[in-house]
């Protein structure tokens, strides 16, 4: 159990350390050439 809090806490620590997060600029999402289509179903489906 003390393994997991000392993993815990130096994970936790470990975040941001890099620096403040810093926002994508606009023109990434435009110019990407990434495209996403599909469908999507949730739920039971049976046939008779």
């Amino acid at each position: 159990m003390m393994r997991l809090a000392l993993i815990a806490v130096l994970a936790l620590a470990a975040c941001g350390v890099d620096g403040p997060p810093v926002r994508p600029s606009p023109k990434a999402d435009q110019e990407s050439g990434i495209t996403i289509s599909g469908d999507a179903y949730i739920g039971v489906r049976t046939e008779l």
